[in-house]
């Protein structure tokens, strides 16, 4: 086949067109897509008729930093950084703690129900007074009743009960009962207004509505950085949530203060505590203190250390003195010579404080002078002189005991003062150690007296602190209800119900052609084998219009078979001017070969050309149940040319359709015991060379290809083969094995031929065509 034309037949589909196939393949069921749709969205109208409606309450709250009060600004403080947990604050919001405070404070223990045709809905409170008669505690298990307003009083139905208690003249306190409630209405006008009607009274357990209330509060916060926290709550009873919402944020607010004021009433205790243990204890170190000072003489460590080393020096010097004393009067001794009676003159006032040597000396000095007088005028043997050289000698035996008496007082005195100034000694060196031991009882001293003036400030402030504690929170926005319902959401329950409508129709669709294997139109085709081209889609065709017998017919189909013609002579080989010969094959029976044999026939002789029909799949033969008049099974015909030489073929034409004089048919003839040895004896190529110089086309209906191998013994003969694919009968895996006929060369020319296609699958068939436009009507 000439490449430009298979490439003209087997073009690629762009993108858009593959997705316009895509849809169509969908819109084929547009109305079980229109039907799920009415019914989803008749099913979500009804949904919303029965569901209560559920509102949204929110609030808002800026939590309050603690740890500001009188006290000093922390570094958080002055740069601004918040110290509050709001994930903590959260969980201490939705703890089972504070929703049991909610429910006890609210009496959330009754629940009120109004009960409708359709639904029944929850209320605020009921149009009459009810009264419960026990405490919350006592209520052990979830209990209902049931309350009808009758015409002359109440009725009530304990739980599934269908015995009611009545209470005439809409009041049960005149009438004994076991009921945990007392009824009474509250005006005869809301009765009358409200008789008939039928409602519901719950009651249920504190930890039950405690732990209801816990899982519908909702908290989150507002911002990242934000300190504001909204609280919410979604129920049937707008004012129902907003007293519940706002009750939770003044218990939460009040159990912030409480733990404030609690800090601050301990934080008094234990300063109080701790203040009769410091005083007691300041007390013994201050006695400790005046006894140390009193056993030690120790009042001063500055003041004992000065008296001490004045004292140490005082003595000091006075040992200087007395040494001196004694080196004075061994100098003086020394001068004394007594042994030698070589009286000379003693030195006086030389320092020496002793008055009696000193007069001593001074009287001895005397006498010498007043000797020295008489020597001078006497001689030394002048009775005076010796006289006083007798007085000197016992002057000087005095002098000499007095010198020495002096000494040993300076020596005793010396002595003392040498112990004295050890003393004082020991007594400065001592003053260390004791001024250590002070400083620690100093030490303790000032710390307990530290702690003290603390403990005493701090309890000042928590003083202040419980006088003046601020609030936890502060309210932003109380509590308000939005004016349309959070559920169901009208809007969303639509949308969902059509995108239902559409997708289950869509899912079940999808499911279906994924899991068709079977061939359902061109498409099919062309992906699978994309270089083989395909002819035509012929449309599927009622039993009773199979053959168009008239040449002049503008039916859907006989269109379609003049395409196919079309389309044959298109891709058929212009090598010579005599006739074509066309095989029409499958690959299993019941494709419709021989239906597409005999009207692509009748199309070709339709447009004035002469046209011979051979049956050749002798097998099966089945061209003569299309004939008009319907032929005999064994009426003569090729097999009878194929087997006897003188039997000429010619003699076998039959005119099978009267309204086409150039179509001439040669059926199968007798069914043989071996048709692959009959067509390959050369008898047949021998009859479609003489045919090709009678007829313009000779179309072959040949036997399929997968069940036998006739039409591959004499598929070479051909100019070009029509191979049959039915929509909804050909397995796609089949494709397979005809393309690989194809692609070995087994089958010549090759090209598809698509039979039975629904008009919502066909390339165009849904369009009807249109041929009828400007050729009037035709029955």
């Amino acid at each position: 086949m000439n490449q430009d034309r298979v490439n003209t037949l087997t073009g690629k589909t762009d993108q858009g067109e593959l997705i316009k196939n895509e849809v169509k393949k969908y819109l084929r069921y547009w109305f079980w897509f229109l039907i799920i749709a009415f019914i989803a969205i008749s099913a979500a109208f009804i949904y919303l008729r029965y569901t209560p409606n559920v509102y949204r309450t929110a609030s808002k709250i800026q939590i309050l930093n603690k740890s500001k009060g009188i006290e000093m600004p922390s570094s958080s403080f002055i740069f601004n950084r918040s110290t509050i947990n709001l994930e903590n604050e959260m969980e201490v919001i939705k703890s089972l703690r504070i929703s049991e405070l909610v429910v006890r404070n609210l009496d959330l223990t009754m629940a009120f129900y109004e009960e409708g045709n359709v639904r029944t809905s929850e209320i605020d409170g009921f149009p009459f007074s009810l009264i419960k008669t026990i405490p919350n505690d006592s209520i052990k298990s979830h209990q209902s009743f049931k309350i009808l307003i009758k015409e002359k009083g109440f009725e009530v139905y304990r739980g599934n009960s269908e015995k009611p208690i009545i209470f005439p003249n809409y009041s049960s306190f005149n009438v004994s009962h076991d009921l945990p409630f007392e009824l009474e209405a509250g005006s005869l006008k809301s009765i009358k207004e409200n008789k008939g009607k039928t409602y519901i009274f719950k009651l249920s357990p504190i930890t039950a509505a405690a732990k209801s209330l816990k899982g519908s509060l909702g908290v989150s916060v507002m911002g990242r950085d934000s300190d504001l926290l909204q609280l919410s709550l979604s129920g049937e009873s707008k004012q129902k949530s907003e007293r519940i919402l706002n009750e939770v944020i003044s218990v939460f607010n009040m159990d912030g203060i409480v733990d404030r004021q609690e800090v601050s009433k301990r934080t008094i205790a234990f300063i109080d505590e701790r203040f009769e243990l410091l005083a007691g204890e300041l007390d013994s170190i201050e006695g400790n203190k005046r006894d140390y000072k009193q056993n030690n003489n120790f009042f001063n460590v500055e003041s004992d250390a000065a008296l001490g080393i004045s004292q140490r020096t005082e003595a000091e010097n006075e040992v200087f003195e007395i040494e001196s004393q004694i080196l004075l009067s061994n100098m003086l001794a020394e001068s004394l010579d007594v042994r030698n009676n070589d009286y000379q003159l003693l030195p006086a006032n030389i320092g020496i404080s002793s008055v009696n040597t000193n007069e001593l000396i001074n009287t001895y000095n005397s006498l010498i002078f007043e000797r020295d007088n008489y020597l001078t005028s006497g001689g030394k043997n002048n009775p005076m002189v010796l006289s006083l050289n007798e007085k000197l000698k016992e002057l000087a035996i005095n002098i000499s005991n007095s010198i020495s008496a002096y000494k040993s007082q300076l020596e005793a005195t010396k002595n003392q003062l040498i112990k004295r100034n050890a003393k004082f000694s020991s007594q400065v060196s001592a003053i260390p150690a004791k001024e250590k031991i002070m400083r620690s009882i100093e030490r303790q001293q000032a710390i307990k007296e530290t702690l003290y003036l603390f403990l005493l400030q701090k309890r000042e402030e928590a003083g202040i602190n419980l006088a003046i504690t601020e609030p936890s929170i502060k309210v932003v926005e109380y509590a308000i209800s939005g004016g349309a319902p959070i559920s169901p959401n009208r809007k969303n329950v639509y949308l969902l119900a059509f995108a239902i409508g559409l997708l289950v129709p869509f899912g079940v669709i999808y499911v279906s052609i994924l899991l068709d294997t079977k061939v359902q139109g061109k498409k099919d085709v062309e992906l699978r084998v994309p270089k083989i081209p395909v002819l035509a889609e012929l449309p599927k065709i009622k039993d009773e219009n199979l053959v168009f017998a008239d040449p002049t017919d503008r039916t859907t189909q006989a269109e379609a078979f003049r395409i196919l013609s079309s389309n044959v002579n298109y891709v058929l080989p212009r090598v010579s001017e005599e006739g074509k010969v066309i095989y029409i094959t499958s690959t299993i029976k019941g494709e419709g070969k021989t239906y597409a044999g005999i009207n692509l026939s009748l199309a070709l002789t339709s447009l004035n050309k002469k046209v011979l029909l051979i049956g050749a799949d002798l097998r099966n033969p089945q061209i003569h149940h299309y004939t008009i008049p319907q032929m005999d099974k064994n009426e003569l015909g090729l097999s009878n040319y194929l087997y006897d030489d003188s039997f000429d073929w010619r003699s076998a034409l039959i005119k099978g359709f009267p309204k086409h004089p150039d179509h001439d048919t040669l059926l199968s003839g007798t069914i043989p015991p071996n048709p692959a040895h009959l067509l390959t004896n050369g008898r047949f190529e021998q009859l479609l060379n003489d045919a090709k110089k009678i007829y313009d086309y000779i179309v072959v209906d040949t036997a399929p290809t997968i069940l036998v191998t006739d039409t591959l013994l004499i598929s070479e003969l051909a100019d070009v083969t029509l191979y049959m694919v039915r929509a909804e009968v050909t397995e796609k895996s089949l494709l397979d094995f005809s393309r690989n006929l194809a692609e070995t060369g087994r089958l010549k020319n090759m090209a598809y031929v698509i039979n039975g296609v629904g008009a919502s699958r066909s390339y165009g068939y849904s369009y009807n065509y249109g041929y009828n436009y400007g050729y009037g009507s035709h029955e």
